[in-house]
Order: structure tokens, then C-alpha cells, then sequence
């Protein structure tokens, strides 16, 4: 089941990247709507993180008691 999360993570930088070039391209059209664009990119890549480290940490702790 790890290696199914493992490639669902990624998941969350691709959705960011999505985000990003939306922004991006909206940036002279609307200002407002680049800015939550750019601000879902950066809530998606915060949640990358968390939810690697976590995963890491469940990894960890399931090794030890082995």
C-alpha cells in the first residue's frame, strides 16, 4: 500500500504545476484571480511536504517494530 501513496504524492506537484501555469497565464488578465491561482499552488506544495514527512514517519515507525 506504501508504493501506491508513494506515487500519489506526486500527485499534489502536478496539481501545483496546474496552479502555477493558471496563474501564470492569468497574470495580465486578472490580477486577483493569479494571486489565489499562486495561492492553492503554494497550499498544495505545503501539503506535499506534510504529508511525505508523515508518510516517512508511519515508514519508520513500522520498521522498528519489525
Amino acid at each position: 500500500m506504501n508504493r501506491i501513496w508513494k506515487f500519489f504524492q506526486y500527485g499534489y506537484l502536478i496539481v501545483a504545476l496546474m496552479f502555477l501555469a493558471k496563474g501564470v497565464s492569468h497574470w495580465d488578465e486578472t490580477g486577483n484571480k493569479s494571486y489565489l491561482c499562486f495561492g492553492f499552488a503554494f497550499l498544495i506544495i505545503l501539503v506535499f511536504f506534510f504529508k511525505r514527512h508523515f508518510r516517512k514517519k508511519v515508514e519508520k515507525r513500522n520498521n522498528l517494530n519489525k
